[in-house]
């Protein structure tokens, strides 16, 4: 059995994780290599109760998904992590104890995410209404040194780049 993995996809709200996320699966299904997507935004809210987005909430939310990111990823599944992980902390903590990690960052300017703004975050943001939006209103540490860096969501060549890295042995 090929060992699992965790792979990471971070970058800002609304530059195209969960996107990229769901390509990155289906395209490792489809070279029969077993994955599962972990967005985010899914995975809070089948959480209860919901954990907050304040510094103790955003922490121990991140603590359990990379929890279950593991728990998957020890099963021999690819567990594809769509979700900002605003902190290098959160994502490190997983790097260290994964099977095998890839860290995808999704690079797309916050000008660029707050104007595609699909659930008005960054609106929320701009009217004190959402003040620990990561990149907004608290800081988001992109990665030092990531395995692959996308452009977006629908990169297909970051797609391929992260595939040949998990299919390898």
């Amino acid at each position: 059995m090929r060992p699992g993995a965790v792979v990471w996809v971070t970058g800002l709200p609304a530059s195209g994780k969960s996107t990229l996320g769901r390509a990155l699966a289906c395209r490792l299904g489809a070279r029969g290599i077993p994955a599962l997507l972990l967005d985010g935004d899914a995975v809070r809210e089948a959480l209860v109760p919901a954990p907050g987005h304040d510094p103790a909430g955003r922490g121990a939310f991140y603590e359990t998904l990379g929890n279950l990111a593991l728990l998957l990823a020890g099963q021999g599944l690819v567990a594809v992590v769509a979700a900002t992980g605003s902190r290098r902390a959160f994502r490190d903590r997983v790097r260290a104890r994964a099977p095998r990690f890839v860290e995808i960052l999704v690079d797309v300017p916050a000008d660029v995410c707050a104007a595609r703004d699909p659930k008005g975050l960054w609106e929320q943001a701009r009217a004190g209404e959402l003040p620990d939006l990561p990149g907004a209103g608290t800081p988001y540490e992109p990665p030092l040194a990531p395995e692959v860096t996308a452009q977006g969501g629908q990169d297909a060549a970051a797609i391929e780049a992260a595939v040949a890295r998990l299919a390898g042995p």
